[in-house]
């Protein structure tokens, strides 16, 4: 129904993985662009989001705003709106009170998240992650790329890649955290995960991962504080 509720993963204090490329497509309202939704609190079209999305050739969205801000990780070929051609590997802060009328021409995939950048202050940008330098971590045979952080706002965003995952050892998250296999795979006590998994661990949550298959991931920390 128009204006309900809905509730897909909203339990913060559970862990949740999902092999995406297991999961079916469903149509947007908007035409032919398809999704995949991982997380949704609020109502269906409205509501907090967290989803895998693909742009079929020549597809088009209609012009929407975005309040509360959008974040959109090119996963696959090149997406398209007023500002730009965003090829593989940009990643996208749009604050809220953006609007655009996205598309592309050649088709793409995307990791997004909608609702979850409230503040208008929020500067918007636009990284391409292949220009950036990998930066050294703190943990064994793992180095990271910075995609957006910005104080006050809690959250922060990153690429890491983990050259061999079961020499890193065993990772807290006193804050939860998010991740998406971006390259690769690995695999811990509870599961293997493959290219675009997604993975959320509650605050508190330790992973440990036991494969030695070199892979990438998206990581986000400090996102919790925006979730309802």
């Amino acid at each position: 129904m128009e204006g309900s509720e809905h509730h897909l993963n909203t339990d913060l204090s559970q862990r949740v993985a999902i092999d995406t490329a297991a999961m079916p497509w469903t149509p947007s309202p908007g035409g032919h662009v398809l999704r995949k939704r991982l997380h949704l609190s609020g109502s269906a079209e409205a509501g907090q989001v967290t989803s895998i999305v693909r742009y079929p050739e020549g597809s088009r969205f209609p012009s929407h705003d975005h309040p509360e801000g959008e974040e959109i990780l090119v996963l696959e070929g090149v997406f398209s709106d007023e500002q730009g051609d965003w090829p593989e590997g940009t990643h996208l802060l749009n604050p809220e009170g953006f609007r655009h009328a996205p598309h592309s021409e050649g088709g793409c995939l995307l990791f997004v998240k909608l609702r979850q950048y409230p503040g208008s202050d929020r500067r918007q940008q636009a990284v391409q992650t292949r220009d950036e330098r990998w930066l050294p971590s703190v943990r064994k045979n793992s180095e990271w790329k910075k995609l957006y952080a910005q104080e006050p706002y809690a959250e922060s965003m990153r690429i890491e890649r983990w050259e061999v995952p079961a020499e890193l050892g065993t990772m807290r998250f006193t804050q939860g955290a998010e991740l998406l296999v971006l390259r690769g795979e690995f695999s811990d006590s509870e599961g293997d995960y493959p290219l675009h998994s997604w993975l959320r661990l509650p605050p508190g949550a330790s992973l440990t991962p036991t494969s030695r298959e070199r892979c990438e991931l998206y990581v986000k920390e400090g996102g919790f504080t925006y979730l309802h």
